[in-house]
């Protein structure tokens, strides 16, 4: 009896295993091209340099000339080949917020005292770890793995079930992973920028993550039952709104270009492990728009 519920696991576990190499290998791929064509893309730029006059070839290398960034008040750019389609989405998602999603948040925000607000926050993301654990393992960080392994003991045994979170007391920040960025620490390329409904900001690259994170790779939420995990999901999507709430302030000109760049600059940052870009954004004029939360 036990073999009969031994093998109908371990063909699920191959089968995830499978999809997941499967995604692995072609997105790897894709992004390799992407990234040939990039730096074909680069050398003919470099040779439309080259025939410009002094003056103007001064100009370009200085980082002057349109193409050479992308501010909060311009639109066009060229990881963003979709943006009438995106557009169109971003307005149905900021619709989609306005009457629903932003009125509940901020109606959590005024019942939650902080400290409650803060627990909730922290237990989602105690859940997270064991993702961050399995991602920091796929792109061999192991000191990355052990300290996603120590917090969520530390946060799950001293923390109250991650009510608290002790392991950023202890010297245990977090660092977080997911497989979009595991796939980008492999060379995959980002792709084109994707405005998805519902699920906001994105491009192939996390799209694919974000589905293997979801239905691949062990998760700690696969321990909660129905329906209970879609409750906490709702609760969760309410929390991470409500947060998000003090940071609008900072948006300024086209909300639009301001999403895509906060998220793209964020991206680039997490799958870099911090490590300092050329910005492709920022115009020297205060548009560095690093959020934590995008």
């Amino acid at each position: 009896m036990t073999q009969f519920k031994i093998r109908p696991c371990l063909s699920f576990m191959l089968s995830r295993s499978a999809f997941a190499a499967l995604a692995v290998v072609f997105l790897f791929t894709a992004g390799q091209a992407q990234a040939q064509n990039q730096a074909q893309n680069e050398a003919r730029n470099d040779e439309t340099t080259q025939a410009l006059p002094e003056s103007e070839k001064r100009t370009a290398s200085a980082g002057f000339s349109e193409p050479a960034y992308v501010t909060t008040n311009s639109s066009k750019h060229k990881r963003d080949p979709y943006e009438n389609w995106n557009r169109k989405v971003f307005a149905f998602n900021e619709t989609l917020d306005r009457w629903i999603l932003k009125p509940i948040a901020q109606t959590y925000r005024a019942i939650m005292p902080e400290f409650a607000d803060r627990g909730v926050t922290n237990v989602f993301s105690n859940l997270g770890e064991l993702s961050n654990l399995t991602n920091s393992a796929l792109q061999l960080k192991l000191e990355s793995a052990v300290v996603a392994a120590g917090r969520f003991t530390f946060n799950t045994v001293f923390g109250l079930a991650g009510l608290f979170d002790v392991a950023t007391a202890w010297d245990l920040p977090e660092r977080p992973e997911d497989f979009g960025q595991t796939l980008g620490y492999w060379g995959s390329g980002a792709g084109a920028y994707l405005m998805l409904p519902v699920l906001g900001p994105s491009n192939p690259r996390d799209f694919a993550g974000f589905g293997i994170d979801s239905f691949v790779l062990p998760s700690t939420w696969d321990e909660i039952e129905s329906p209970y995990n879609v409750y906490a999901r709702v609760v969760e999507i309410v929390d991470f709104r409500a947060d998000l709430i003090p940071a609008e302030k900072l948006i300024s000109g086209d909300r639009y270009v301001f999403v895509r760049n906060a998220y793209m600059q964020r991206r680039d940052f997490l799958i870099s492990d911090g490590k300092a870009q050329l910005d492709p954004f920022a115009a020297g004029e205060g548009d560095d728009l690093m959020l934590d939360d995008f």
